[in-house]
């Protein structure tokens, strides 16, 4: 694997973790690409750099698009890893098995997160509000567990995605997450993409 276009570390520990399941899975490793070239994900590294947080819940972990950039670039922060899709948390389990110590993973619905009040220094929800029926609910969990910030990111602009149900603007986000309850929200354009930044 190629160091420039892997995260080879974290593919490796993956395969590591996983033993002899890729024989029978494939070994998927297109999951390890880089993806920390991406607007939105550049732009949330750096708030995070800013913030320097020593630990992060990443709801809606997903394939590892922000999450794979996330640990790779902040070598000691503790991250929880979060998703609904059992075989999703599977693949990110595997990681932490293979060496990745300071990955955890907990199945959880971004409306009902299982943690406690001011559980970590920052919440970071990439591409997760636009799917969700009750963005208010969630936003008011991500704020609840965060002792710093909540960052977010959303679809700047429709799109065919018949998953995403609904669509923001700059107005429309800082409305949900002052009304969860943030003290102050940032709002930055991306490509084709909105970053929040609220802080608690």
């Amino acid at each position: 694997m190629d160091p420039e276009h892997y995260y080879v570390d974290l593919a490796e520990a993956y395969l590591r973790g996983m033993g002899d399941k890729p024989e029978q899975e494939g070994l998927r490793l297109h999951r390890f690409k880089r993806t920390a070239m991406l607007p939105r994900v550049r732009r949330v590294l750096g708030v995070l750099r800013a913030f320097a947080p020593k630990t992060i819940v990443d709801i809606g972990s997903g394939r590892g698009v922000f999450l794979w950039p996330l640990l790779d670039e902040f070598d000691e922060v503790q991250v929880v890893a979060t998703d609904l899709a059992q075989h999703r948390l599977a693949h990110v389990a595997a990681v932490r098995r293979g060496g990745v110590e300071r990955l955890h993973t907990t199945r959880a619905n971004a409306c009902n997160l299982p943690l406690a009040n001011d559980a970590v220094d920052m919440v970071t929800a990439l591409e997760v509000l636009e799917h969700l029926e009750n963005p208010g609910a969630a936003a008011r969990e991500l704020i609840r567990v965060a002792r710093t910030a909540v960052v977010v990111s959303v679809p700047s602009k429709a799109d065919d995605n018949p998953e995403h149900i609904q669509l923001f603007n700059k107005d429309s986000l800082t409305e949900l997450l002052t009304v969860a309850g943030a003290r102050s929200v940032n709002i930055d354009y991306v490509l084709n993409h909105i970053v929040a930044v609220a802080t608690v």
